[in-house]
């Protein structure tokens, strides 16, 4: 029978450990034993060693931030942020693909890249970064999610909350890395006959801006049809070779032959990367491909 203990400060059973005079010994057939003369200082360092190493799991202590990006910006409303199911595929990380997370932490990008709200889902940014590790296997990308579901143009407008926290996140991953391009998708919330006609001059505008506040002048703009399954769009889908013509080194992606995910509004995952797949072919085009290298 084990005889009763005294309580003793912790401090004081590591540094003395088996040796403290007032561990009892414990009678057992093979004789008298001290139980704690197994617990060695040994021991004790196999513990501290493996409590510091459970508290830097616990800490997250996080690799290196990456170096070298070749970042793309991804702003607009939900077809950007992406509503589609996330499926096993979409969660496969690339060790040449990151994302700035929420909190402006460089993690391996999987979908959802985009936080807006919590039905954030597949998008075409993904898939498109991807084609372009693909096509260049020495880049490295960083993908900038800022899109925010339901938000019309003039909600980019300059000065405003959008727009500033766009720039901001985008100032904060150019510390790791260039701009390379500003991948653009919104119109939804502007499909209306007065906001049409004067849509190429107001994204113009918030373009020309937001070059400037990045210092990326020459950056590509790559911009992309609403779903054809939504007739409301068809006036914005005609317009918008005018409005890439409008703006310097921009180009526009079909939504051809894509589905929506049965509201008539949002891409479906499949198309979401075909979507993606579209955009990065017309940014590796031979022209936008060279503006790119130049900035």
């Amino acid at each position: 029978m084990v005889a009763a203990m005294k309580p003793i400060a912790l401090r004081e059973a590591l540094t003395m450990g088996a040796f403290h005079p007032e561990w009892p010994s414990v009678s057992t057939r093979f004789g008298s034993i001290n139980p704690v003369r197994f617990f060695t200082m040994k021991h004790c360092c196999r513990l501290v060693c493996f409590w510091l190493l459970m508290v830097a799991a616990n800490c997250g202590f996080s690799q290196a931030a990456p170096e070298h990006l070749q970042l793309f910006l991804l702003i607009g409303q939900s077809n950007m942020a992406g509503r589609g199911t996330v499926e096993p595929q979409d969660t496969v990380t690339n060790a040449q693909i990151f994302m700035l997370a929420k909190d402006g932490q460089w993690v391996p990008a999987k979908d959802p890249l985009h936080f807006d709200k919590p039905v954030a889902g597949v998008g075409l940014g993904s898939e498109f970064a991807r084609q372009i590790v693909a096509a260049h296997p020495k880049a490295v990308v960083g993908l900038i999610p800022c899109a925010v579901g339901g938000t019309s143009l003039d909600q980019w407008k300059p000065g405003g909350k959008l727009y500033r926290d766009a720039v901001a996140r985008t100032r904060t991953a150019l510390k790791n890395g260039t701009l390379a391009g500003i991948l653009w998708h919104q119109g939804e919330a502007d499909s209306a006959h007065e906001k049409v006609a004067t849509y190429p001059d107001r994204f113009a505008s918030m373009i020309g801006q937001l070059r400037k506040d990045l210092n990326a002048e020459g950056v590509p703009v790559i911009v992309g049809e609403l779903g054809r399954f939504r007739a409301a769009s068809a006036e914005f889908n005609a317009a918008l070779p005018g409005i890439a013509r409008h703006v310097p080194h921009c180009a526009y992606v079909t939504a051809e032959g894509l589905s929506d995910r049965g509201d008539h509004l949002h891409f479906d995952s499949a198309s979401q990367r075909i979507l993606g797949r579209r955009y990065a072919e017309a940014f590796l085009q031979d022209g936008l491909k060279r503006e790119a290298a130049a900035h």
